[in-house]
Formats: structure tokens, sequence, C-alpha cells
């Protein structure tokens, strides 16, 4: 598939690309990329990481780094990137591309009332808004002075991130946050395209973690029927149709895009 907001060498980061989603966003968009594009995978599981890389063609160079993003500060990930980057040339890169996959779900065992632990909301917060914010800013700051190199940046998030889902608090806000981050993001920089992409019920980890440990019986019910009746979608679905959303350009910049939109 010919995508031109993916053409000419391109500088891809791709966070929790170990698994799920990630992993496939890692290998679909990295296996459509040009010769002598790079690509940098995050992650904590570096044999997974590895793995992911090696259904990357060898045309595109691989950094794999385990990184606990959780823990992460300015500084180190300008270490990642910049290390990763080596003495190439910042401006030979075409496009840089950055996908920010990482989340959790948090405790889905328990409802907005249990939510009392101050530390859980730090940590939560941490990794799935606080970091793909400061990792965004870093790498728009790396490549700041390259005024040619095109920017395209993704956010993972999700329909609960505008629609609430019983006890899924730590998920909803956190995702809700997370976009709205990426809209002013966008807002604040026109030049640069700014994608929001709701994947859809993916079938995945998180997915089955709701489907087995969410406290709500209707959220439950609700999620294994989908399960039940093949309704839930596979990572390389959700994925493809991104690919389609990039390659047909119809979004505005920062705009909240489902699997399901009619463009």
């Amino acid at each position: 598939m010919s995508i031109e907001v993916l053409s000419g060498k391109v500088f891809l980061v791709v966070t929790g690309a170990s698994r799920g989603i990630g992993k496939q966003l890692a290998i679909s968009v990295g296996s459509i990329l040009e010769k002598g594009s790079h690509v940098l995978l995050l992650a904590t599981n570096l044999n997974a990481l590895k793995e992911t890389a090696k259904n990357i063609p060898t045309s595109i160079s691989v950094d794999t780094v385990s990184v606990d993003l959780a823990l992460g500060t300015k500084e180190k990930l300008h270490d990642i990137v910049m290390q990763s980057l080596k003495n190439q040339v910042l401006n030979q890169f075409d496009r840089v591309v950055v996908i920010h996959n990482v989340g959790t779900m948090g405790h889905v065992n328990q409802y907005t009332n249990d939510l009392t632990d101050i530390n859980v909301w730090h940590n939560y917060y941490d990794l799935n808004v606080f970091i793909p914010a400061i990792l965004n800013g870093v790498i728009m700051q790396i490549f700041n002075e390259n005024t040619n190199t095109e920017k395209l940046v993704i956010n993972i998030t999700s329909l609960f991130g505008i629609q609430p889902g019983k006890c899924l608090a730590y998920y909803c806000s956190g995702k809700a946050a997370r976009e709205m981050i990426f809209k002013v993001f966008a807002l604040e920089n026109p030049e640069i395209n700014v994608l929001n992409y709701s994947p859809g019920p993916v079938e995945t980890d998180m997915y089955y973690e709701i489907c087995n440990e969410v406290a709500d019986d209707q959220t439950k019910t609700q999620f294994n029927d989908m399960l039940t009746k093949k309704t839930v979608l596979t990572c390389e679905q959700t994925v493809n149709r991104l690919l389609t959303v990039l390659k047909e350009q119809k979004y505005k910049s920062g705009d909240h895009v489902d699997y399901y939109d009619e463009l």
C-alpha cells in the first residue's frame, strides 16, 4: 500500500511495540517504509521487541529498547532517541512518525468510589498520560530545526476516551486526558499531522483483562458477548483500517477517528 504520509525516509517511533496492537503497528507500518528508514521500538519486554523487529524488512534499520516508560524522564527519553539516531544526520529523514500506543487498563475490579490510593493514580497517569506527552515533546524538540521534515503523530485512543464505562475510570479518564493533550498539540502546531485513532474492540490481552476481571457484571457480559458473536477485531484488521485512514487523509488534524467511522 502506497501512503503519502509514510513516504520517503522515515524515522518511526512506536511505544508498546512488544505485543498486541503496538506489535502489529510496528510490523505493518515498518513493512511499507522505504529503504533507509529507521525504526525505534520501545517497551519493557526486550525479547518480545526483538521478535517484533524480526518481522520488519532487513532494508529498514530497527532499534529495540527495553524501558519502563512509567519511570521515564525528559532526559532519559532524550538519550534513548539520540542513542538510536546515533550519528545519523537528522535532515536525511523526510518524515518523523510517532505512534503513541503504550497503555494499560488500570484496575478494572474496582468502582470509582474505591479508587482512593493517590499512588495508584500517579502511577497510572505517569505511563498513560504524562509520558506520551513528554516523549512527544522531546521528539518534536529534537527535530524542531528540521523544518523540511514532515511530522505525523498518531495517538492510539479509545471509544472510552469519549464515553464512560463502569469500572473503567482509570482507562476512560486517562484516554480522555491523553487525547485532549494531542488535540491541543494539533491546534498549536497546524503544520503537523495529528490523528487520535480509536481501534475498536480488538482481541488483545487488555480485552481479555476486561472479560475476566472487570467487577461490573453488565460490562463483563458485554465484552464476553462480543467474543461469542465473533465481533471482536484482530490487530491486523484495525491496523489495516488505520493505514486506509492515513492513505485517504479525510480527517482534520487532531480528530478522533474510530475504526467504524465513515470518513
